[in-house]
């Protein structure tokens, strides 16, 4: 469990670098020649031939008995027999009844050729796909699986719609390679830049992936976003409402399941536990939650779609979700629970709660002479980063009282909470605010305030304002000094049930760092060249001017639970 742990960790690390970065990385250990001396004890190794003469290296286990078998690949870019050093990790799949094939990307571990982060790897997703269905030991069916890196690397082969891939398990991956590396065109400083450093890699290479955000071919060759309409399988996703991958795991479905093509559209599954990607910060605990580890669900699934057996699977709903509540370690409310829902988001109520200038936080529109408040952004005193969906540092439901009063931190409050306030679904703020510079950043977090006053931070997200349009070249453009604009910020997916007697907040600021890097409000990109300014930043609250974050209410006894 913990070695599968930690490669998952450092599989989503690979989506923090552009494949131009990830060359400079892996090119010493080409050098130096890192091919493993031998194969694990227990597999046995075959090659498998790609299109252009590449032979890619995997090891094979398979099941007692007569063959051929239903399979399931693997394929990792963290080496096979690293990842494999025990042989435990094939045990479940081959004791029930699969040959399972782990095989390590072009380029690395003992396969040949060069490596490329995903460049690759939709390509040879199929051609290993095809070449494992001529194998005596395969009857034809496959199915791929794998997490972050790996759940990456099996869409991308899915997106090339290889004949004999019957069906997918996917673990926390996202919807596009963007949200490893950026989010809102925010860089995340501490995971992709710290990471990167670790790995040798330069300050100008990791400032020309933070400078990578617009719009470009670079990007569509591999994005899943883009060219998920050519999946034509079913696939489970499963994933966190704490992980980096959130959005990746609900969006995915979400397409799939209802604007897919016809072997994927109504055949797809869909489950988010109340885990990040690595355990947990924070004072919180949330109890059969689940995690990165084995989900017993996989083997259920490719039962059903492998061997024909019918376990029932397919009759059962298609979303399965945590309902997250109150969660204080000792002291955790029953009100956290597995949910079953029809579709994804659920029947839900979008719910306005309006930022007030007093302060408060509103179902009620503010007033039509709400005063608006300037706060000064100082890029040299950056607000300090405390949980949320983060991966090499503390991650998830973190107090975000030790950031303590500041006039840069703005906090929005309902009152105590009169009756639950149960929520499933999309957040999204709608923020009037403006700035006296060409540029700034905009964060906003959705919080759950514990009637201690423990802010346990739910959601958070960002928004690079010269990217409020969108990341197409001709998208792009720099702020009017002082002219206000609604800014959307999108925060991604939750399930959550703000308790009686808990109050629901929003914070606003314009940085979060380590989690993002700090925006100069220059216009420049930042980095040591990067000459900052202290910024003049305005949020409006006023009937005209409204600031809104909207909540999908959840009615229970009018949905369709179980």
């Amino acid at each position: 469990m913990r070695s599968g742990l930690a490669a998952l960790l450092m599989g989503a690390c690979l989506v923090h670098l552009g494949a131009v970065e990830a060359l400079a990385q892996d090119a010493p250990r080409q050098v130096r020649g890192a091919r493993p001396e031998k194969v694990v004890e227990g597999a046995q190794e075959l090659y498998a031939e790609m299109r252009d003469g590449v032979k890619l290296a995997g090891n094979l286990y398979l099941p007692e008995g007569q063959g051929p078998f239903p399979c399931i690949v693997m394929r990792t870019p963290y080496g096979k027999d690293a990842m494999f050093a025990n042989p435990a990790g094939a045990r479940r799949y081959i004791e029930a009844g699969y040959a399972y094939f782990v095989q390590d990307v072009r380029g690395k571990g003992r396969s040949e050729g060069f490596y490329q982060a995903f460049v690759n790897d939709g390509f040879d997703g199929y051609d290993t796909v095809e070449w494992m269905a001529k194998q005596p030991w395969c009857d034809g069916k496959i199915g791929i699986t794998g997490g972050s890196a790996m759940g990456i690397a099996a869409n991308l082969a899915a997106i090339h719609n290889p004949p004999h891939l019957v069906a997918a398990f996917v673990t926390v991956a996202p919807s596009t390679r963007l949200t490893g590396s950026f989010i809102g065109g925010a860089f995340k400083e501490k995971d992709s830049g710290d990471w990167s450093r670790g790995q040798g890699i330069s300050e100008e290479a990791i400032a020309r992936t933070a400078r990578n955000y617009p719009d470009s071919a670079y990007w569509a060759t591999t994005e899943i976003g883009e060219l998920r309409r050519y999946i034509d399988i079913p696939m489970y996703n499963y994933g966190g409402w704490y992980d980096i991958f959130n959005e990746g795991s609900v969006r995915n479905f979400q397409f799939l399941q209802e604007h897919g093509a016809n072997g994927a559209r109504g055949n797809q599954k869909l489950e988010m536990g109340p885990f990040g990607h690595g355990p947990l910060s924070g004072d919180l605990e949330y109890p059969d939650g689940g995690g990165l580890g084995a989900n017993a669900q996989e083997i259920r699934w490719f039962d059903y779609w492998l061997k024909g057996i019918d376990n029932g699977i397919m009759r059962e709903p298609p979303v399965r979700a945590y309902m997250m509540a109150s969660a204080r370690k000792g002291a955790v409310s029953p009100k956290n629970r597995w949910m079953s829902f029809a579709a994804w988001p659920p029947g839900v109520r979008e719910v306005n709660y309006y930022l007030q200038p007093d302060g408060s936080l509103s179902a009620n529109p503010p007033p039509a002479d709400g005063k608006p408040i300037t706060y000064r952004f100082d890029p040299k005193n950056p607000v300090k980063t405390y949980g949320g969906a983060n991966l090499t540092f503390e991650r998830g439901p973190m107090d975000q009282r030790p950031i303590g009063q500041r006039q840069d931190y703005l906090r929005f409050t309902t009152p105590p909470l009169e009756d639950d306030v149960v929520i499933a679904g999309p957040v999204t703020m709608e923020l009037w605010a403006a700035t006296d510079g060409p540029d700034t950043d905009f964060m906003v977090k959705l919080v759950d305030v514990y009637p201690d006053g423990y802010e346990a931070i739910v959601l958070d997200s960002a928004l690079r304002t010269r990217y409020r349009e969108g990341r197409r070249p001709d998208e792009i453009k720099m702020m009017v000094p002082n002219a206000p604009e609604k800014l959307t910020l999108d925060l991604w997916d939750t399930a959550i049930t703000f308790e009686k007697g808990h109050r629901i907040a929003v914070h606003v600021t314009s940085s979060n760092h380590p989690r993002f890097d700090v925006n100069p409000n220059t216009g420049e990109h930042p980095g040591p060249e990067a000459k900052p300014r202290v910024a003049r930043n305005t949020v409006y609250l006023d009937a005209s001017r409204p600031s809104a974050i909207r909540l999908p209410v959840l009615h229970l006894e009018d949905s369709a639970t179980r």
